[in-house]
């Protein structure tokens, strides 16, 4: 039966009725007898389908394409039946969602059911109407097509997100390697300044990366770590950076500092916080308040400020027991270093008087990283003609 027997005008050439598909639908007849492939055949064709035959489920596998869109599927034939060619079917994971059509004589219940448990679709029974195998095929058709559109659009959408994904693990990359380049500058900076205020020092670099790494020892022991950690070493080496601004006369002295020169001396805290503090980099930021008030004392007797136990920013009271531990430790041209057992002993009276007493704890916890760390930088090598610049810790 054509469209014209059921009253209902054929689809527009090249499209599928309320479907708007481009192509013609595509359906299998799977059928062993020859009248009832070509019954079904033209009430498919009525429905603007293109439709192939086959005699037995054999065959039918035979002719499968990914263009199919129904199959009609007979279940009594000779060579493979409806439930073999089922099987076989739903192996294929590309016709896992290909709709089949029972059409079949069978009116128990657990008939159809087995058959659903195939993998059948949907049912037609013998002897069939022609309006009923229309609604079937149309309905299956219209799921059909709809799924393949989602899974389409699902393919579409996974190709942009990983073009995106693949953009943005790009751009992550190009911006870790910016940070990376101005986290080496800003470190560069802090080289560059520290060589300038101890320029006319000739052991310095080694002084620069014992505190460095005591601090880093003592910040990690308090439970820092990450970016924070990160920032301990290099904000430290920056604490005496205001001795560039002191005269030559007072810095290098050799005896005592009159209380006018250690007034000036002191005064480096001031200069150093001066320099940093309106930097654009945190680290330097960090590093200024480090320079103003790494002098400060537990006690509160410390300078510029007179800062009081917590009131002095973490970093401060880290580098102070790093600062007194070095300087104790490093020969000066108007003294002798001590002994390690003589600056412990120092360290140890001075706990909760000039000292954080948590971060002596901490301090002798870590000994002997402390240790390592110092004999991984003697002081001992030169890098210029001038002499060891004063200490405040001395005076």
């Amino acid at each position: 039966m054509d469209g014209g027997e059921t009253g209902v005008p054929g689809p527009p050439e090249g499209t599928l009725p309320g479907l708007g598909e481009e192509r013609p639908p595509r359906a299998m007849v799977v059928d062993d007898e020859a009248p009832i492939r070509r019954a079904l055949r033209r009430i498919l064709e009525g429905e603007g389908f293109e439709v192939e035959e086959a005699e037995n489920g054999a065959e039918g596998l035979a002719l499968l394409k990914d263009s199919l869109d129904v199959i009609l599927l007979d279940v009594q034939m000779p060579v493979m039946d409806g439930f073999g060619f089922l099987r076989q079917l739903r192996r294929h994971e590309r016709f896992s969602g290909l709709p089949v059509v029972m059409v079949t004589g069978w009116e128990r219940k657990e008939d159809r059911l087995k058959a659903a448990e195939y993998g059948a679709n949907d049912f037609i029974g013998k002897p069939f109407e022609v309006a009923e195998v229309r609604v079937r095929a149309l309905a299956q058709l219209r799921l059909k097509r709809a799924t393949d559109r989602l899974k389409r659009q699902g393919e579409l959408l996974e190709a942009e997100v990983k073009r995106r994904t693949a953009a943005l693990g790009e751009a992550l990359r190009r911006e870790k390697k910016a940070r990376e380049e101005l986290h080496e500058a800003h470190l560069d900076t802090i080289r560059r300044l520290v060589l300038a205020a101890e320029f006319k020092d000739n052991r310095t670099a080694e002084h620069v990366a014992r505190l460095g790494a005591y601090c880093a020892i003592l910040a990690r022991g308090l439970g820092m770590d990450g970016e924070e950690l990160d920032q301990v070493g290099p904000a430290c080496s920056l604490h005496d950076i205001g001795k560039i601004g002191i005269p030559d006369a007072i810095l290098l002295k050799r005896g005592p500092l009159t209380m006018e020169e250690r007034a000036i001396m002191q005064e480096h805290t001031m200069v150093g916080a001066r320099i940093l503090n309106d930097a654009a980099a945190p680290i330097l930021r960090v590093g200024a308040s480090v320079a103003l008030t790494h002098h400060e004392r537990w006690d509160g007797t410390g300078y510029p400020m007179g800062l009081k136990g917590t009131e002095i920013p973490l970093l401060s009271r880290i580098c102070a027991v790093a600062d007194v531990f070095d300087a104790l430790t490093t020969k000066r041209p108007y003294r002798e270093a001590v002994s390690n057992e003589e600056a412990y002993a120092h360290i140890r009276r001075v706990r909760g008087l000039e000292l954080d007493p948590q971060i002596v704890d901490v301090f002798f916890e870590y000994l002997p990283e402390i240790e390592a760390a110092q004999a991984a930088n003697p002081d001992g090598q030169t890098h210029g003609p001038g002499v060891r610049q004063r200490d405040p810790f001395d005076d």
